[in-house]
C-alpha cells in the first residue's frame, strides 16, 4: 500500500494530493462546527460557568440558558486570535521549510490543542486550549490551499480547491449530528457529550499527518530552494496522462516557466517580509501591497456577506415558526446537509464561469435571500397566528442563502489568494488572507449577538446590504484570474492603476508586446519572467 502510494503519478497522483489536502479542510470544517454542539452541552455550561441547565421533559431533554454570554463568545471567538498568529508563523515556515514540513508542524499543534481542550477543567485551561488549537488551524488554513494551488493545473485550480471545501462542509456536518446524537446519551448531561466531539478531531488530522509523509512536495517550492531535478520529476508525475509528446511538452514549458519567474523574483526578495509585503516596500510593478488588501478585504467581505449571522439567527427562525426544540435542531442539521451539496455547484462553475461572476450572482441571491428571511422574520413576530406560512417562508430563505454561499462565497475568497502572490511570498499572501478570516470571523463571533440582541431581524438586512455593496467592489478591484497560469497573475497586476479595466487592457498590452509569450502560452505560457523587460517596452511605445 505505502509502495504505491510513492508510485501514483498522474491523475491518480493529482486525485490522491486533492483527497489529503481535503482531510484537512475536512478538520477544519469539523473544528468550526464543534463549539456549536458543545455550547449546548449542559456538563460544558455548568464546568465553564457559563449558565445553568434545566429539564424541560423527555421530548426535550436538558436545556442550557446562558448568563454569562460575553463569556461564551470569548471562548468561540479566541480561537480566531490563535489562527491568526497560526497562519502568520505558518507563511513564514511555509515559504522558508517547505508546504509539507509545515502542515506537519501544524498538524502537531492541532492535536496538542484538542488534548487540552477536551480535559478543560475550567475557563483560563480552556481559552489557553483554543488559542492553541487555533495556532494550528491557522498553519494548515495558511498552506494547504497553496500546496494544491502549486500542484494544479490552471483549467482546473479552482475546482481542485472548491472540492475541498465540499469536504469542510461535510466537517460541519459531521460535527452537527454526531453531538446531535451524543444529546441522547443518557440523559444528555454526561461530560462525554462535549469532550468526546472535540477529542474526536484528533483522528482526521493524525490520518492527514501520516497521508502527508507519502505526498509530493510543491514543484515550485522546490525550484525556488533550488532543488530543480526533484520539481521537474514530481511536475512530471503530476502532469503524466497518455497526451504523448503533447503532454510532455506542456509540462516542460510549465517547468521553464517556473524556473524563469523564481530567477525574476529572487531580484526582489527584500520584499518577502509582511511588512514590506504590506507597505509594497521593494515590490516594483508586481505591486505585492495591492495583493495583500485584495486578499485580506475579500476574506473580510466574506464574513460581512452574512454567514455568521445566519448561522446565528437559524435556529431562532425556526423556533418562533412553531417548531420545536428537536425539530428546530433537525432543521438545522438539514441546512447543514444543504449547504455541503450546494458546494458541488462551486467545483462545476469556478472554473468555467470565473472568480467574478461567482461573486457577483452570489451577492446578489445572498443579498435577496437575507432581505426576505429578515422581512418574514419580522411578519412572524407580527403575526403569530401565521406562523406555519411566514415561518416556513423565512426558512426556506434560510435554506437558499446557505446553498448560494456554499457555491460561491465559501470557496472563492478562500481560492483567489492562492493565486493571486508571486511564488517567492506566496504563503505568507495566502496567510494574510487568513488574517482577514480571522478578523472577520472573530469580529461577527462577538458583535453577532449584539446586534441581534439590539436590532433583532433587522441585523439580516444589513448584512443584505453588504452583499449589494460588494459588487461594485468585485467589478472595480478584483480582476479575473481563472485559467490564468499562477506565473501570469504577475503580468495581471502590472499595471500601476489599481482598477480591474486597466488591468486587463496592461495585461494584453504585455501579452501582445511579445509573440513568444503568446506562443508559450499555448503550452501553459512563459509569461512573467519577462514582465519587466515587456512593461518597460510597454511603457515606452506609450511614452512615443
Amino acid at each position: 500500500m505505502l509502495t504505491k502510494l510513492r508510485s501514483l503519478s498522474g491523475r491518480r497522483l493529482y486525485y490522491t494530493v486533492n483527497f489529503v489536502a481535503g482531510i484537512a479542510i475536512f478538520f477544519f470544517g469539523y473544528d468550526q462546527g464543534m463549539m456549536g454542539g458543545v455550547n449546548t452541552a449542559p456538563d460544558y455550561v455548568e464546568t465553564m460557568k457559563l449558565g445553568y441547565s434545566t429539564y424541560e421533559g423527555p421530548d426535550e431533554g436538558y436545556v442550557v440558558t446562558i448568563t454569562e454570554p460575553t463569556r461564551q463568545g470569548g471562548i468561540v471567538s479566541i480561537y480566531y486570535l490563535g489562527t491568526l498568529i497560526g497562519c502568520l508563523m505558518g507563511g513564514i515556515l511555509g515559504d522558508r521549510v517547505g508546504r509539507l514540513k509545515t502542515m506537519l508542524l501544524g498538524g502537531l499543534w492541532v492535536m496538542f490543542g484538542a488534548a487540552l481542550q477536551c480535559s478543560a477543567q475550567n475557563i483560563a485551561w480552556m481559552l489557553c486550549a483554543r488559542i492553541i488549537n487555533g495556532i494550528g488551524t491557522g498553519y494548515l488554513n495558511a498552506v494547504v490551499p497553496v500546496w494544491s494551488a502549486e500542484v494544479s493545473t490552471h483549467t482546473s485550480r479552482g475546482a481542485f480547491i472548491a472540492l475541498e471545501f465540499t469536504l469542510n462542509i461535510f466537517g460541519v456536518v459531521v460535527a452537527y449530528w454526531l453531538e446531535f446524537g451524543l444529546g441522547y446519551i443518557g440523559d444528555g448531561r454526561t461530560q462525554f457529550r462535549w469532550r468526546f466531539p472535540i477529542a474526536f478531531q484528533i483522528i482526521p488530522v493524525v490520518i492527514f499527518m501520516l497521508c502527508l509523509s507519502f505526498m509530493p512536495e510543491s514543484p515550485r517550492w522546490l525550484v525556488k530552494v533550488g532543488r530543480t531535478e526533484e520539481a521537474r520529476d514530481i511536475l512530471g508525475r503530476l502532469r503524466e496522462g497518455s497526451g504523448g509528446p503533447e503532454e510532455t511538452a506542456r509540462a516542460d514549458a510549465e517547468f521553464e516557466d517556473i524556473m524563469e519567474i523564481v530567477n525574476l523574483e529572487k531580484k526582489h526578495s527584500k520584499r518577502n517580509s509582511y511588512w514590506a509585503m504590506f507597505w509594497g516596500i521593494d515590490s516594483g510593478d508586481l505591486h505585492v501591497a495591492r495583493r495583500v488588501q485584495l486578499s485580506v478585504w475579500l476574506q473580510i467581505v466574506q464574513e460581512w456577506v452574512g454567514i455568521a449571522a445566519i448561522t446565528v439567527y437559524a435556529p431562532t427562525i425556526f423556533a418562533e415558526a412553531g417548531y420545536s426544540s428537536r425539530k428546530s435542531q433537525w432543521l438545522s442539521g438539514l441546512n447543514d446537509v444543504t449547504y455541503m451539496l450546494a458546494t458541488l455547484m462551486a467545483v462545476v462553475t469556478i472554473d468555467r464561469w470565473g472568480r467574478r461572476v461567482g461573486l457577483w450572482w452570489g451577492a446578489v441571491g445572498q443579498g435577496i435571500s437575507l432581505i426576505l428571511a429578515g422581512a418574514f422574520s419580522r411578519l412572524l413576530k407580527d403575526h403569530p397566528e401565521n406562523a406555519s406560512q411566514y415561518g416556513g417562508a423565512a426558512a426556506f430563505f434560510v435554506f437558499l442563502y446557505t446553498a448560494i454561499f456554499g457555491a460561491t462565497w465559501l470557496s472563492i475568497p478562500w481560492v483567489y489568494p492562492t493565486e493571486t502572490f508571486p511564488l517567492e511570498v506566496r504563503a505568507k499572501g495566502n496567510a494574510w488572507g487568513v488574517v482577514g478570516w480571522s478578523i472577520g470571523n472573530g469580529w461577527l463571533t462577538l458583535l453577532n449577538p449584539v446586534m441581534f440582541n439590539a436590532i433583532q431581524e433587522n441585523t439580516l438586512h444589513i448584512f443584505g446590504a453588504v452583499n449589494f455593496l460588494s459588487i461594485p467592489m468585485v467589478w472595480a478591484l478584483y480582476p479575473e484570474t481563472a485559467n490564468r497560469t499562477l506565473e501570469e497573475m504577475d503580468l495581471l497586476f502590472a499595471s500601476k492603476s489599481p482598477w480591474v479595466w486597466d488591468e486587463e487592457a496592461h495585461f494584453k498590452k504585455l501579452k501582445e508586446a511579445n509573440p513568444q509569450v503568446e506562443h508559450t502560452h499555448a503550452l501553459e505560457g512563459k509569461t512573467a519572467a519577462t514582465a519587466a523587460h515587456i512593461d518597460s517596452k510597454v511603457d515606452g511605445d506609450e511614452k512615443q
